[in-house]
């Protein structure tokens, strides 16, 4: 069986595309409207105003932006603040660098100025505190002694010097010439002239098991007159050799 359809006029054909596109229209619009009054009434529901969160959103956006620029600020800073901590401790070091090399010219100034300065320390031949400095090899030591004259008028001393090494070994007392232990003494009498003080500096090594308590060291003049000290140094380290008898 065949249906019939009747063919539409022009007329009738443009009225249907008509009809359809108001349809297509009307839906559009019904479906954006209810977009609308839905979240009219999602903002309603939660108490909000669609502009009010329109506002906020936008706040929102430049709030992330404003962050975005004070971090970039914060990073600045930071980078700032290292490198002006760096050069504040480089500047400390500095003057703690200063500060010691002040304080060893002052140590030596004195140490001069008690030489040339009558009445601050007994007049005539003398001995300074026994230095000892450790060195990196295990039982091996810098050691420096002083030898000094004071007097109004410094004559050219001439005499020796003897140093010994108290201490125990496996409980029993024992005592070794500093010459032994030391390469830069050649003999157990270290010669003196001078006619303000003397250093003598060297290294020593300690036997094995030997545990160090005093230096004992003797001092003697032959000339311009003869004289004799005596002095009995605890062994005792520190980190450096002081400004003195430089």
């Amino acid at each position: 069986m065949v249906l019939f359809r009747p063919e539409l006029s022009p007329e009738d054909v443009r009225r249907r595309r008509l009809l359809i596109g108001v349809g297509l229209l009307l839906l559009v619009v019904l479906v954006l409207a209810g977009f609308y009054l839905g979240q009219r009434t999602a903002y309603s529901a939660m108490g909000l105003d669609p502009e009010v969160h329109r506002a906020l959103r936008q706040e929102l956006s430049e709030a992330y932006s404003t962050i975005g620029q004070l971090e970039g600020e914060l990073d600045v800073q930071l980078a700032r603040h290292e490198m002006n901590k760096q050069a504040l401790e480089l500047v400390r070091r500095e003057i703690a660098g200063q500060q010691e090399r002040i304080s060893a010219l002052e140590e030596g100034l004195r140490f001069y100025k008690s030489l040339m300065v009558p009445g601050e320390i007994a007049q005539g031949l003398s001995l300074r505190p026994l230095e000892l400095v450790a060195l990196e090899e295990p039982r091996r030591y810098a050691f420096r002694i002083v030898v000094q004259q004071e007097a109004r008028k410094h004559n050219l001393l001439k005499g020796e010097l003897s140093a010994v090494l108290d201490g125990l070994l496996a409980d029993q007392q024992v005592s070794y010439p500093l010459a032994e232990l030391s390469d830069d003494l050649e003999d157990g009498k270290v010669p003196l002239r001078f006619r303000y003080f003397q250093s003598i500096e060297g290294e020593l090594t300690l036997p094995e098991g030997f545990e160090p308590r005093s230096v004992r060291l003797v001092a003697t003049a032959t000339e311009p007159r003869k004289a004799e000290v005596r002095d009995q140094f605890t062994w005792q380290v520190q980190e450096r050799f002081t400004h003195v008898g430089k």
